[in-house]
């Protein structure tokens, strides 16, 4: 993984993006995502396809905003995306606040389906510091002897300290209403997390599954389809 870590760098100072605020949701039944003031920026790199044949094609992504996303959670879980199935190799990486060594290096068993796919950091006994910027990638290996062919995509995460106001309002909101507390007050991962639990207790619902696609279209995600 010591070639992960140089990519990792040189990803970030090459593709990090400068994207616009997102556009607000016209629906009031989807969550609106309310970007924090503060936070390290270009917190989302990386990303893409692999060529070749049509069955090699995929979209590869973490679910996460252009910026340092918040989470209240000690053990947050983190969330990406892939369109296609692959057998390929699939390797996750957490570094530490200082962007120097992995808290995590983990390789995921393959075959691994398409759709959006959840990492729990409680998994592996990873717990993050208040007020330190994580950043989390995840690296498709299609030749693990030129590892400059990896595909990667990154994110950043944060955990912060929930406000006595949060605290309080979600004492008095329903289950299905949390994700829209959650957005409000700017906390990526928990806003994603509690609607993907939501959607894992009842796979059929549609309207859930929109709701998700709306908050992450909201920072620039493709859609999941799912």
């Amino acid at each position: 993984m010591k070639y992960l870590t140089a990519l990792v760098w040189s990803s970030i100072a090459v593709l990090a993006l400068s994207m616009p605020m997102p556009v607000l949701a016209a629906d009031a039944n989807v969550p609106v995502y309310n970007p924090p003031k503060r936070g390290a920026p270009a917190g989302r790199v990386g990303g893409g396809t692999r060529g070749g044949s049509q069955r090699d094609v995929f979209v590869l992504a973490v679910l996460a905003p252009d910026h340092s996303g918040f989470t209240t959670s000690e053990q947050p879980s983190l969330y990406w995306y892939i369109s296609s199935p692959t057998t390929l190799p699939i390797e996750i990486t957490v570094m530490d606040s200082q962007g120097i060594k992995p808290i995590l290096e983990t390789r995921i068993s393959a075959p691994v389906k398409a759709g959006i796919q959840r990492v729990r950091l409680a998994d592996y006994n990873i717990k993050l510091a208040p007020g330190a910027v994580y950043r989390w990638f995840v690296a498709v290996v299609p030749d693990a002897e030129r590892r400059s062919k990896d595909i990667l995509a990154g994110g950043a995460i944060e955990r912060v300290d929930m406000a006595q106001e949060l605290k309080a309002k979600l004492a008095k909101s329903k289950t299905n209403e949390t994700p829209f507390v959650y957005a409000e007050a700017g906390l990526w991962y928990d806003a994603l997390k509690s609607i993907s639990d939501l959607i894992d207790a009842a796979p059929q619902n549609q309207e859930l599954r929109q709701q998700r696609t709306a908050l992450l279209t909201q920072v620039g995600l493709p859609s999941t389809h799912e």
